[in-house]
């Protein structure tokens, strides 16, 4: 009896999975076959098309009414810029909330706790406000700022982390001689690696494919990230474009998933030793 009631909960498991898994992969697969079809429709009769085309991606890097790549190099490099940033400051803000006590710290911690509740876009009128006073508006400098900073919200993630790390660790290393920051660069951040992943690939996502605070910062088309321009492709053209869409969509996929792969061992690790408290 208990045989069967285990080999029933293990076929409906694969079964869901597998309902799952058709529905992640075939909305990717069909978009991923329109990039490739000829025409500019996105309806078909087969999900494979029979010609395959590589048009609209060389019209993504010709057509003079779309920038795409100049509209690509915008977001890889606000993406990037405020990735290191952003790691650096919430890293930094995380380990001396964790490790130093200091007068303002529980005001901090509390301060932190509660901005963290509210929505992200009730602060746009006062961002906005603050980045035309300091004449930063339409500046990819100004997006890079509040990305930045933004990040240190999260450091309840990187405090989590080396508050789980043993303080004897530290002890010995000061015993030894070592200062504060040879402790933090020779032990905590090797110690932090999969944590560090972490904090990057989120904050490198979410920077790439925001598009309300970029649309608000970004005024002219030259300086447009990809999720401002493609949404501009997609409200003017879609009933013309969308192979060409469908396009640019892959291309947009392709700097996360690649980062993905590559580091999806230490995603893991960093998801895991987050929740680890020993």
């Amino acid at each position: 009896m208990t045989h069967r009631v285990s080999f029933a909960r293990k076929l409906f498991t694969y079964i869901a999975l597998l309902v799952l898994a058709v529905c992640s992969i075939y909305p990717a697969l069909w978009i991923t076959m329109s990039a490739f079809r000829p025409g500019t429709s996105l309806l078909a009769n087969s999900l494979f098309p029979k010609d395959f085309t590589l048009d609209h991606f060389r019209e993504l890097f010709t057509t003079p009414n779309f920038p795409y790549g100049l509209w690509y190099w915008n977001t890889l490099k606000i993406a990037f810029m405020s990735m290191i940033l952003g790691t650096t400051v919430s890293t930094l803000t995380g380990y001396a909330l964790s490790r130093f006590r200091f007068k303002a710290r529980k005001t901090i911690l509390t301060t932190f706790l509660v901005l963290g509740m509210f929505p992200g876009f009730m602060s746009m009128i006062a961002v906005y406000i603050f980045l035309l006073q300091f004449d930063l508006l339409d500046t990819h400098a100004a997006i890079i700022i509040v990305y930045t900073f933004g990040a240190a919200m999260s450091c309840f993630i990187p405090k989590g982390f080396f508050d789980a790390i043993p303080r004897s660790l530290e002890e010995a290393a000061r015993i030894d001689g070592a200062s504060h920051w040879k402790v933090f660069t020779h032990i905590m951040l090797p110690l932090a690696r999969p944590m560090l992943t972490y904090m990057a690939m989120t904050i490198f996502t979410g920077a790439w494919v925001d598009y309300i605070f970029a649309r608000l910062v970004l005024r002219s088309k030259e300086n447009w990230t990809l999720a401002v321009g493609m949404w501009d492709m997609v409200a003017n053209f879609q009933s013309s474009n969308f192979t060409l869409f469908a396009a640019g969509a892959i291309l947009i996929a392709l700097p996360i998933t690649l980062l993905f792969i590559g580091l999806q061992r230490l995603l893991v690790e960093g998801l895991t030793s987050g929740a680890n408290k020993g």
